[in-house]
């Protein structure tokens, strides 16, 4: 039985960016419904303690495992690479996330804000986060 915040959520949401462990994965499997859900992996390629995702050695099992969850269309990887006013600082982190892409079969990149979303296109993004550049910068709280 799908619980209504899953159901609400798999109205509200076409692909999840997030999931970050075999956990989570079985849990929106269950609450995805019959019409199933996308989503994506998140890695975590830095070290920053803000930043969140699966370590890099735990890519290929969590891809195993949410290849096995029926209601789950695993579509690729993401990343939130650190910080840098020079976008060029983020070409390691889309290169390596592109790369880990290639070897688990995964077609789809999630990768890029408005700062940088040349170089992570030009490293094989399919998708990018553009909020900054169509409502401005974020107030700082």
């Amino acid at each position: 039985m799908q619980s209504n915040k899953a159901k609400k959520a798999a109205e509200i949401f076409d692909v999840i960016h997030t999931v970050d462990s075999s956990k989570v994965a079985r849990r929106l499997d269950a609450d995805a419904g019959p019409a199933g859900l996308d989503v994506l992996i998140e890695v975590k390629l830095s070290d920053e303690p803000a930043k969140a995702g699966a370590a890099p050695q735990d890519v290929a099992p969590l891809v195993k495992a949410i290849r096995e969850c029926p209601q789950l269309r695993l579509l690729g990887l993401m990343t939130m690479p650190p910080w840098s006013e020079d976008a060029e600082t983020s070409r390691p982190y889309f290169a390596r996330l592109r790369e880990m892409a290639a070897a688990n079969g995964l077609p789809q990149l999630s990768m890029g804000m408005s700062h940088d979303l040349e170089v992570a296109i030009e490293e094989g993004a399919t998708m990018v986060r553009v909020g900054t550049a169509l409502f401005g910068p974020r107030k700082k709280i």
